[in-house]
């Protein structure tokens, strides 16, 4: 919140950027699941090459959700820096502190978020 709201913004920032920093970890940790499969039939079997491309497939997708959090985080942080933290980005009022302990990064209050 804008600081009268009773949310330490300090420890959800800290929460923020923990979240962030492991998620573009976890984002570098999976960077070769997300590379190209092989076409080569020789190297790789038709089972063992559907399999890698379901592979692929998953992790895109992880890596899509992850990046979708990543700015969720930081549109949060600079919410955080620009005092608006805390309040619902439609209807302007107060998010309960509850809810911002739940998901630090939430944007819109219960009502505006239904």
């Amino acid at each position: 919140m804008a600081g009268d709201g009773g949310v330490d913004t300090e420890a959800m920032r800290t929460l923020l950027v923990e979240e962030r920093e492991a998620l573009l970890h976890a984002s570098a940790a999976t960077a070769e699941d997300r590379a190209p499969v092989e076409l080569d039939q020789q190297a790789v079997g038709r089972l063992s090459r559907m399999d890698a491309i379901q592979v692929r497939a998953m992790a895109e997708a992880s890596e899509t959700r992850r990046r979708a959090r990543v700015a969720r985080i930081e549109a949060a942080l600079k919410r955080i820096d620009d005092g608006s933290y805390g309040e619902c980005l439609e209807c302007g009022e107060p998010i309960p502190p509850r809810r911002l302990e739940i998901d630090p990064a939430v944007a819109l209050c219960v009502s505006c978020a239904g």
